[in-house]
Formats: structure tokens, C-alpha cells, sequence
């Protein structure tokens, strides 16, 4: 079997959950002998290298090729490209203009930036760089042999219809998060009918949960009978060990337990509902630090709010962690809180109770489908997720069994058997091809 498959982000440079799981995936699908074209925007540069150590292009073309050390049987394809994931129209304006001034001031008016720049739309129009990214993934296409294409999430969703009609092969889409889950009641209605255009062209959607294959149904009006849940699965960390000297660094002393929020700060993952619960706990117990470990554009408003509250010295932002820095301060932590408004399917959980740190989730995720040991909560409830908090605090014999137990079944979820799955689903849509 050899796929088609597009992305917006893979490592080195991981800036979220849907490059976690493309990773998780791919590897999966590498070790079953399943052949990967990934085809994504240009990578970030590879200081940021968390998992994979990719080889030099073999071209400076629009379109350059990467192979990996750790994927025999994956090779990237990457497109000259200033999309980024998580964008929205304002954020991508506001990167593009940042990535041509360190441009500038990096190569001056020199040829070696007009050969960078050359057929990039630099009009800050994120939607026709979509549509451009789209026919450039086609063209590349033609040169490829593959069986089926694979497009995860809206950004790739075009590239996607592009690349399944000028090959005729059938066209898998892969829902990781949807624009109601982003954005709300308040949805951009273009995304939102990218996304719609996406799933009703594919021959079969691939959803993380049932939670999002219900959204899917009911918002979009996609044939229930063409959506097949995938639950992602998590990576076994190794046991690694906490660095107690950054404790005191951070302000945190040696018998203060640690609550652990870590991921983006925006409005989908619930921060201020975090924040809220914080306080409640404090009027109880003081004993405790909250870490809120993430970047997003609710972060200054999250630091604001900590400081309404009367908690600001209670809580400790580190911005967006990266590698050995997350392995850190999971080993840091006495309990992780979720407390996600809309969440697709949640990797971090299964990641945090992989390294022995007891959860606490939304019932409104699609991980709480998957999790039995975790104790689970409607993000809304600030009263009950602060007295779940207290509890799992006070009573070491619980943080003991959810932890143990938790552990446990995490073992059990791994990326092969969401590759097998896929891989089934592949073979499905060929039928009659």
C-alpha cells in the first residue's frame, strides 16, 4: 500500500496535537510496511527537532524532498509555503509579515531572497495561499504513484479533492478538530465550508472520536455510513527524571503540589476555567502551585485574569514547551486538568498518564471515551473540578489508583492499532475502484 498524504505539521517541529498525531500515525504505518508520500508546508527549521532528524532536501526548488533516519518507508515532500497550523486569517497576516522582515534583514535585496520568494503569494490572503498550496500538491501528485490520498484537517482539505481527481484515487479525510470545535458558535463560515466541501467529496471520513463524528453528522451533514471513528493512540515515554533544581527557580518549593495545564491557551481548551477552579482550590488548600504551560492568543488575557483573581503568585506560565522541557514537567506534576470545552479527542491525557501524573477531563473530549480511570467533568463546573482537584490532592490512595490503573489502560492505546484501522479503511475504499 502506498498513500498520499497531506498534513500541515510534522516534526521536527511539533506545535500541537494534530502534529503529535501525524507523527504517531505515520511511524505506526512505517513499521507495518505502508509507504508514505507526506506531502506538508515548508518545515521549520530543525532547532526545534523534537522526534524525527530529517536529511537535506535533495532540491531548493518550490517543492523539496526529505527523507527521514527514523522512517524507511516515508518520504516528505515539502511545499515552499508560509501556512502554518492553528492559523486564522489575522495570525497568518501577521506571520507572513514577520517571516519577511527576518528574511530581509537576513539576505538584504540580495538574488538568494528572490529565488525564497519566487512564486509565493506574499498578499497575506491565507485562503488563496490554500488554494495555490492546493494546485502546487496536484502538480506534485502527477509524478507519484500511490493508491489513496489522506488529507488531515481543513487546511490540506482542497489539496486533498485536488490531488484525488487528477489521480482518480479515492480521497480520505481525516477530521482532527472542526471549526465549531475551534471557534465555538462564532465559526468562519469559508473554513467551515472547506471543511464541509471536504468531507462530502471523500470517499470515507476518519474521525478521532465519536464525539467528533456526531458534530460531524449533525453541523456538516455528512452519510453516517462513509465516517469511521480512529481513536488516536500515545507514544511510551521513557521514564526520564524531573528537574527538582528548576523547582526552585520557578518559585515553587519542594512540598508545594503542582496542577498541570499544558496546551494551547485559546478558547477551545477552557484556560480561564482552569483559572477559576485555582482559586477555589486556594481558598482550601495553599499548598498547591497551578502551571500553565502552553502559547495562544488567550494567553496575556489567562495572566490578567490569574491576577483578577488574587492568584497570580499561584500561577506559574512557561509559554510553549518543547522535548525533554515537556518530559519535565509531567515528572513535575501531581495532577493534570483538561478542563476543554470542545475537544476532538485530547493526546495530552493519555501522555501525562503515560508518565504517571492521575487526569482530570471534560466530559465534553473525545478521549473520555477511551479512559476509564480518569475522573471526568463538565468544563463548565468549576465547583466539582476544584473539589476533584482537592481530592486527588488530599488523598494520595487516589491519585494512587487513577494513576496505576490510568497507566495501565494508556498501555493499551497505541498508534498501531489506529494504523491498522486506517489501513483497513484504505483497503475499503479501493473496493470497486
Amino acid at each position: 500500500m502506498r498513500v498520499f498524504m497531506l498534513g500541515w505539521e510534522f516534526p521536527p517541529f511539533i506545535s500541537g496535537g494534530l502534529g503529535t498525531a501525524c507523527y504517531g500515525l505515520t511511524k505506526a504505518m512505517d513499521q507495518l510496511d505502508v509507504e508514505v508520500i507526506f506531502c506538508l508546508p515548508k518545515m521549520v527549521e530543525s532547532q526545534y527537532a523534537t522526534h524525527v532528524k530529517l536529511l537535506d532536501p535533495d532540491s531548493q526548488t518550490s517543492v523539496s524532498s526529505f527523507r527521514s533516519t527514523e522512517l524507511k518507508n516515508v518520504t516528505f515532500r515539502s511545499i515552499t509555503s508560509p501556512l502554518q497550523p492553528y492559523s486564522t486569517p489575522n495570525t497568518y497576516k501577521q506571520q507572513l509579515e514577520e517571516t519577511l522582515k527576518q528574511k530581509k534583514a537576513l539576505f538584504g535585496n540580495s538574488n538568494a531572497l528572490e529565488n525564497l520568494l519566487s512564486g509565493m503569494d506574499y498578499h497575506g490572503d491565507m485562503y488563496a495561499e490554500v488554494h495555490r498550496y492546493a494546485a502546487i500538491a496536484a502538480n506534485l501528485a502527477k509524478n507519484e504513484q500511490f493508491e489513496v490520498v489522506h488529507a488531515h484537517d481543513w487546511m490540506t482539505f482542497l489539496a486533498g479533492i485536488a490531488v484525488a481527481t487528477v489521480s482518480r484515487r479515492p480521497l480520505i479525510v481525516h477530521v482532527h478538530s472542526t471549526e465549531f470545535d475551534r471557534s465555538g458558535e462564532h465559526v468562519n463560515q469559508i473554513i467551515y465550508d472547506i471543511e464541509r466541501e471536504g468531507m462530502h467529496a471523500a470517499d470515507k471520513v476518519i474521525t478521532v472520536s465519536n464525539f467528533t463524528r456526531n458534530i460531524i453528522i449533525s453541523r456538516y451533514g455528512v452519510d453516517e455510513a462513509k465516517i469511521e471513528v480512529v481513536h488516536n493512540g500515545v507514544e511510551r515515554n521513557g521514564d526520564g527524571n524531573a528537574n527538582n533544581a528548576a523547582l526552585a527557580g520557578a518559585g515553587i518549593k519542594k512540598d508545594e503540589k503542582i496542577v498541570l495545564f499544558l496546551g494551547r491557551i485559546t478558547m477551545q481548551k477552557g484556560p480561564e476555567y482552569f483559572l477559576h477552579a485555582a482559586k477555589k482550590v486556594l481558598e482550601v488548600m495553599d499548598d498547591v502551585k497551578f502551571v500553565m504551560a502552553g502559547s495562544g492568543d488567550l494567553m496575556h488575557r489567562a495572566i490578567e485574569m490569574a491576577a483578577e483573581l488574587g492568584i497570580g503568585q499561584k500561577v506559574l506560565f512557561t509559554g510553549f514547551l518543547r522535548g525533554e522541557d515537556v518530559q519535565k514537567i509531567y515528572k513535575m506534576a501531581d495532577l493534570f486538568v483538561m478542563p476543554s470545552v470542545s475537544e476532538p479527542f485530547g493526546i495530552v491525557p493519555l501522555e501525562a498518564l503515560g508518565n504517571d501524573v492521575p487526569v482530570i477531563i471534560s466530559k465534553q473530549s473525545g478521549v473520555s471515551e477511551v479512559l476509564t480511570h480518569a475522573l471526568k467533568v463538565d468544563f463548565w463546573d468549576t465547583d466539582e473540578i476544584a473539589n476533584k482537584i482537592v481530592a486527588v490532592l488530599k488523598y494520595p490512595s487516589l491519585g494512587m489508583t487513577l494513576r496505576d490503573y490510568g497507566n495501565f489502560e494508556v498501555r493499551k492505546l497505541r498508534w498501531k492499532n489506529s494504523a491498522e484501522k486506517c489501513l483497513r479503511i484504505y483497503e475499503e475504499s479501493l473496493v470497486g475502484v
